[in-house]
C-alpha cells in the first residue's frame, strides 16, 4: 500500500471550463509519501514512493461530481521534467465536490502512461499491464484555506509468473501468455477489471541459450479470486508457436503472485505445471 498525503493550496482553470476569479481558487499539493507491502511472494518495501523503483510513473486527477475532468497530471520517473520532487504535486481547483484519483504504477520506457478517462475508466491499452497502486477518494473544496489530505494506494493487479525447468532452446525468441479471461483495463474505484475477455501478451526472452526462463505478467482480475485457463506458447523469430502448453483452472488472485513451474521447452505431453501461490495450497495440474 502506498500512502498519500494531498494540501490544497491554490487552483488553476483547465481549458474549455468557465473562468474561475483568483480568489474563488484553492490551491492543492498532492505528496505521495511512505508505502508498505505485506504479501509473501511479491517484493515488499517500506519507504518513500521514491524509493520504489517498481513505480515509474504516478497519475493524478481530480473529477467534479457530473464527471468532468478538472484537473489531471502524470509525473514520469524518467523524465525529470514532469516532476520537481517525484511523488508530490501542486495543482488549483475551483471549490466544489471531486472525486480524486491516484494512480502509481510501474512503466517501460517508450510506453505511454495509463490513459485515466473518469473515476470508473483506466487502461494500459494496447501496451501490456503493469504493477498498479490505485486509490479514489471524494475531495470537498469549500473554501480558499489550504486543505490536507491523506490517502493510501493500494496494488489492485495480479501476477502470473511462468517459470520454465528447462533450458531454453536456440530457436526460441519469445513467451506468450494466453489468459482466457481478465483484462488490461480497469475501474480505479473498485480495482476489478473493466473488460474480462482475456488477452495475450508476448515477452521476449532474457536467458541465455540452455537456461531457464521466467515470464511475468499482470492483469486485473474481475473479481477479487478468479480462475482462468492459461496458455503458454514459445514463439520462434518468425512469431510461430513451437512449443504449446495449456493450463486450465489456474487460480489468480488481486495483489498475490501466482507461480507455474513446468517445462516449456520439452515435447513431451507428459509433464505438468506446478502451481504455487500464497492463498491456496500448491496441487499440479496435467496438461
Amino acid at each position: 500500500m502506498l500512502a498519500v498525503s494531498l494540501l490544497v493550496v491554490s487552483c488553476s482553470k483547465k481549458d474549455g471550463l468557465t473562468t474561475v476569479q483568483p480568489s474563488d481558487l484553492t490551491p492543492v499539493r498532492v505528496s505521495v509519501n511512505d508505502f508498505s507491502i505485506s504479501v509473501d511472494t511479491i517484493p515488499s518495501k517500506d519507504g518513500p514512493i521514491g524509493d520504489y523503483t517498481g513505480v515509474k510513473a504516478i497519475t493524478l486527477a481530480f473529477y467534479t461530481s457530473g464527471g468532468t475532468e478538472q484537473y489531471k497530471v502524470t509525473q514520469l520517473r524518467a523524465d525529470a521534467s514532469t516532476y520537481e520532487t517525484f511523488g508530490e504535486f501542486s495543482c488549483s481547483l475551483p471549490m466544489g465536490s471531486y472525486t480524486m484519483v491516484v494512480l502509481g504504477y510501474g512503466l517501460n520506457e517508450g510506453e505511454p502512461a495509463i490513459t485515466l478517462t473518469s473515476p470508473t475508466e483506466a487502461t494500459f491499452g494496447d501496451y501490456p499491464a503493469r504493477e498498479t497502486f490505485v486509490a479514489t477518494q471524494a475531495v470537498s473544496i469549500t473554501n480558499t484555506t489550504a486543505v490536507e489530505i491523506s490517502a493510501t494506494l493500494s496494488r489492485i493487479v495480479s501476477k502470473l509468473k511462468v517459470h520454465s525447468t528447462d533450458g531454453c532452446t536456440a530457436n526460441a525468441v519469445s513467451v506468450r501468455s494466453t489468459f482466457s479471461a481478465g483484462g488490461k483495463a480497469f475501474n480505479p474505484t473498485t480495482g476489478l477489471a473493466t473488460t474480462n475477455i482475456g488477452f495475450s501478451n508476448v515477452l521476449p526472452i532474457q536467458s541465455s541459450l540452455g537456461n531457464s526462463t521466467n515470464s511475468i505478467s499482470y492483469l486485473f482480475l474481475d473479481t477479487d479470486e478468479q480462475t482462468m485457463t492459461v496458455t503458454i506458447d514459445v514463439l520462434d523469430e518468425d512469431g510461430e508457436s513451437i512449443s504449446h502448453k495449456v493450463v486450465n483452472n489456474v487460480p489468480l488472485q488481486r495483489n498475490r503472485i501466482t507461480t507455474l513451474t513446468g517445462s516449456l521447452y520439452n515435447a513431451s505431453s507428459s509433464s505438468s505445471f506446478e502451481v504455487e501461490t500464497d492463498w491456496l495450497e500448491e496441487f499440479n495440474i496435467t496438461f
